[in-house]
């Protein structure tokens, strides 16, 4: 779908946040207010009580076709930080495997009164698809589509990478990995071009590197990991995701790791104050050795946090026709 048929179904009339899909077409003031209000949310995950009232009398529905323990733990938590009420549906075990179409499915929990569908499918482009039939007061967030796009990951990187070094026009940011099936690269891709970073990289074997990436994302291309990694100020580490690839496009995992992987050896190519990140899950000895997944540079476990905050921005934002930001001022200032 182009650029120009996304940013209306997204955003409303106002130019706020409508469904939250794809990060393509979204205007660096509407990711960096994203980015704000998440900031704003991380403080609530340190009180004793980590709940604020924003979507109290909410439903949010979490509809995954497709597994993901770590993406759907946090936007249940997100939802229940925000006092929104959750349900949580596996549809590989519910009515969609008995034969029901999907628009069925979705009639269905509308008549339930949700709200707000996160939805995860392996099929690229199935949270437009829904965002185009749900009815109108129900908002879409895409939990990731197929190869597509994982935009609530993309903005918890961004979050991640604000945090720990800032200014965005004064980076360098290496991508490493299998960039052909992820849909967390082609997020970063895009959140990091539109937030100006000024030298992002891709770094992969051949067989894993999509054609046009320099045309279509404005990145530089590297097929040696020595050369791609040397100077970066971040180094973003991608899964290899084997459950997506067809054929022989590696000649095997102990070949990747040791051409790609990221060891401590090959990390002392970047800045000395370089982070390191990872979407999770990681494959020790495949993509990343221990030492560095553990070691002092990596914010893995970061991200994670930063995610429950970014989806509650997300959330709110989408659910309220308004910045979250602002409800959280207008409560403040009840209080």
């Amino acid at each position: 779908m182009p650029t120009d048929a996304k940013r209306p179904l997204q955003l409303n009339d106002q130019g706020q946040l409508r469904h939250f899909l794809s990060l393509d077409g979204l205007p660096r003031e509407l990711l960096t207010e994203i980015l704000d209000t998440a900031d704003s949310f991380l403080e609530v995950g340190a009180r004793a009580v980590k709940k604020v009232p924003l979507l109290r009398g909410k439903t949010v529905c979490n509809v995954f076709f497709e597994n993901s323990t770590r993406t759907r733990t946090t936007f249940e938590l997100a939802a229940k930080r925000l006092s929104a009420d959750v349900i949580t549906l596996n549809v590989s075990t519910s009515s969609t495997s008995k034969g029901e179409t999907l628009t069925d499915t979705l009639r269905n929990l509308e008549a339930m009164a949700a709200d707000m569908f996160v939805v995860r499918h392996s099929d690229s482009g199935a949270a437009h698809f829904i965002a185009e039939y749900v009815s109108p007061n129900v908002a879409v967030v895409n939990g990731g589509d197929g190869r597509h796009g994982h935009p609530t990951q993309g903005m918890l990187d961004m979050l991640t990478i604000r945090r720990h070094k800032g200014d965005f026009t004064k980076l360098s940011v290496a991508i490493v990995g299998d960039i052909l099936h992820s849909r967390v690269a082609r997020s970063n891709m895009i959140a990091l071009k539109t937030l100006g970073c000024p030298d992002i990289r891709v770094v992969a074997p051949r067989t894993l590197l999509p054609t046009g990436l320099e045309q279509e994302y404005g990145v530089r291309v590297f097929t040696d990991a020595d050369e791609g990694l040397k100077d970066v100020d971040v180094v973003i580490m991608l899964r290899l995701q084997r459950e997506r690839m067809q054929g022989g496009l590696l000649p095997s995992e102990g070949e990747f790791f040791k051409l790609y992987g990221l060891t401590e050896k090959r990390l002392k190519l970047a800045r000395p104050d370089a982070i390191v990140m990872h979407p999770g899950p990681i494959n020790r000895g495949v993509e990343i050795e221990s030492a560095v997944a553990d070691g002092s540079q990596s914010v893995i476990l970061n991200q994670v946090t930063y995610g429950i905050a970014i989806r509650m921005a997300v959330l709110s934002m989408a659910m309220s026709g308004q910045t979250a930001q602002r409800q959280i001022e207008q409560q403040e200032d009840a209080e």
